[in-house]
C-alpha cells in the first residue's frame, strides 16, 4: 500500500484485522465509526479528508503497536490526547493513524522525599496536581486547559501557563520522558535526581516536538511544596498602555509574582458578562499573585506598585476571593468563542514592550476590520491577540488571516516570536523560518529525518 491511499471501510478493517488489530487491549475504530471530533483541535483547523483509523490505547504496548501498524501500513501518525491544541497539531486528515493516548492516565508514582512524580501521558494537570496536594506538594505548570488537557499533551507542546513568570513552562518542570520512536522501540531519556548531565538531552529534544519525533507515553516530572500562603492583587486601569506600565514597574522591583495576568478593556467586558458578575468598567485589567513565605511582603510591593497608576485594586487573602478574581482572567477566551470561531493567536515579546505590542495590534484591528481581543501572561510577554470570526460574515475569515499575519510580523519586528507556548503546528509553519532562519530548520529537519526515516509522525507540522 502506498502512503496516503486511502481504502473503503471494509478493505480498512480486512487490512488491518489481518495484520493484528486483534492484539490491541484499547478499542480500534474504522472510517465511518470515527467521531468527527478526532479531525481537529481546538483550533479550528480543518485538514483534507478524515483519518482512517483511531487507536485508543490503554497502555505502552498499544502504542509501539499502533506505531508498527502504521508503518507497516503505510499510514501517518497523529497523536492526540485531549484535543485542546491551539496551533493544528493534533489535526488528521486522509491517510492518517489517530493515536489516542488519553486512556493511559496511571499516575504510576509519586515520590514526597525527592519531589517527583511518574505518570502516563493521558493523565490531566489537575489530576497531578491534586494527587500530589495529598502529599504538601504541587504540579506547579499551570497552562489555561489545565482541568482537561493531558501532560502529554502539554510536554509536547511546552506549554505555558498563568504561573511561568515564576515557575517557567511545562519543560522547566519535566525531569524525564517515556517515548515510542519510529521503529516501535520505547526510549528513556532523563533522571529521576535533582541535576544531571549524562549524554544529550533527550529529555528537551522530545519536549516541545509536537509529536513529531516520537510518541510520549511518559514522564517523570518535577513536584514543589505547596506555598504555605498565596495572595491574589488586582487591579484596574484606565488604558492597556497604564496597565503595562504597571506590570513593567512591578517587576522592575524585583519582586516575582506566581503570575501576572493582564486583559484589555474588551476581553474584561465579555469575561465579566460570561460570568454574570457585576461589570467594573475599566480599560485594562491585571491580576497578579504573590506565593510562598514572602507572599505577604511581595503582595504589598505588588498593591504599593499598583496604587501609582490606580487606586481601583483588590486583595485576596483567602482561596475563595483568590478564585473569583482568576476566574476573571480563566473566563476570558470561553466568553470569546460564544461570538464565533476564534483564532487563538499566540505572540510574546519582551516585557518592555507589551504596552507597543497592544496598541499595533489595536491598530491592525482597525485596519483590517476585525474583532481582537488581547490578553495574556503580562508577566513574561506573552500575549494572546484573539481574533473573533462571527459565522454570519462571509468576508471575516480572510480579513482574520491578513490580520493574524500581520501580528506575526509586529512580535518579529518588536524582537519577540510567532509562538509563547501553542507551538507551531500547522497554522504557523510559514511563519518558521522568518522566525528562526534557514539553516536552523534545516538542522531541525534533519534531527527529524534521523528519528523518523519514512516521516511516519505528524508530516506537515511544525517544522
Amino acid at each position: 500500500m502506498q502512503f496516503g491511499v486511502v481504502l473503503g471501510d471494509d478493505e480498512r478493517v480486512m487490512s488491518l484485522s489481518t495484520a493484528g488489530v486483534a492484539a490491541f487491549s484499547g478499542a480500534v475504530l474504522f472510517g465511518s465509526e470515527i467521531p468527527g471530533e478526532y479531525r481537529i483541535d481546538r483550533s479550528g483547523y480543518e485538514p483534507s479528508g478524515a483519518p482512517e483509523v483511531v487507536v485508543r490505547a490503554v497502555d505502552v504496548d498499544d502504542v509501539r503497536r499502533a506505531v508498527t501498524l502504521a508503518a507497516e501500513q503505510g499510514l501517518s501518525v497523529v497523536v492526540r490526547g485531549a484535543g485542546t491544541g491551539l496551533a493544528g497539531g493534533a489535526s488528521a486528515g486522509a491517510g492518517t493513524l489517530v493515536l489516542d493516548v488519553s486512556g493511559l492516565r496511571r499516575i504510576l508514582e509519586i515520590s514526597t522525599v525527592d519531589e517527583w512524580a511518574a505518570v502516563e501521558a493521558g493523565v490531566s494537570g489537575a489530576t497531578l496536581d491534586a494527587a500530589a496536594g495529598l502529599h504538601g506538594l504541587r504540579y506547579t505548570p499551570d497552562p489555561a486547559s489545565i482541568a482537561i488537557s493531558t501532560i502529554g499533551g502539554n510536554i509536547a507542546t511546552n506549554a505555558g501557563g498563568l504561573r511561568c513568570v515564576k515557575y517557567g513552562v511545562t519543560g522547566d518542570a519535566v525531569l524525564g520522558l517515556g517515548v515510542v520512536l519510529a521503529d516501535g522501540s520505547l526510549v528513556h531519556t532523563g533522571r529521576r535526581t535533582a541535576k544531571g548531565v549524562a549524554g544529550l538531552d533527550l529529555t528537551r529534544l522530545f519536549t516541545g516536538s509536537e509529536g513529531t519525533l516520537g510518541v510520549i507515553v511518559e514522564a517523570v516530572v518535577r513536584l514543589q511544596p505547596v506555598p504555605v500562603q498565596t495572595l491574589t492583587v488586582a487591579a484596574y486601569f484606565d488604558d492597556v498602555e497604564q496597565a503595562a506600565a504597571a506590570t513593567a514597574a512591578v517587576l522592575a522591583a524585583r519582586v516575582r509574582p506566581a503570575m501576572l495576568e493582564l486583559l484589555d478593556e474588551a476581553s474584561l467586558r465579555e469575561a465579566q458578562d460570561l460570568l454574570g458578575v457585576r461589570t467594573r468598567s475599566a480599560g485594562a485589567f491585571v491580576v497578579a499573585q504573590a506565593d510562598g513565605f514572602g507572599a505577604r511582603a511581595e503582595a504589598d510591593i505588588i498593591s504599593d506598585v499598583f496604587r501609582q497608576y490606580t487606586s481601583r485594586i483588590q486583595v485576596g487573602d483567602d482561596a475563595e476571593a483568590a478564585a473569583e478574581l482568576l476566574a476573571i482572567r480563566r473566563a476570558a477566551l470561553p466568553a470569546l468563542e460564544r461570538h464565533g470561531r476564534a483564532l487563538i493567536e499566540d505572540i510574546a515579546v519582551p516585557r518592555s514592550r507589551i504596552a507597543e505590542a497592544v496598541r499595533r495590534i489595536t491598530e491592525v484591528a482597525t485596519r483590517h476590520h476585525s474583532r481582537i481581543y488581547t490578553f495574556g501572561h503580562a508577566g513574561d510577554g506573552n500575549l494572546h491577540p484573539i481574533i473573533v470570526v462571527p459565522g454570519d460574515d462571509a468576508g471575516a475569515a480572510a480579513r482574520a488571516t491578513a490580520a493574524a499575519d500581520e501580528i506575526f510580523a509586529t512580535a518579529l519586528e518588536l524582537g519577540g516570536t510567532i509562538t509563547g507556548e501553542h507551538g507551531v503546528g500547522v497554522l504557523k509553519r510559514q511563519w518558521l523560518e522568518r522566525e528562526q532562519g534557514p539553516d536552523a530548520l534545516r538542522v531541525q529537519r534533519q534531527i527529524r529525518r534521523a528519528l523518523d526515516p519514512q516521516g511516519l509522525f505528524n508530516p506537515g507540522k511544525a517544522y
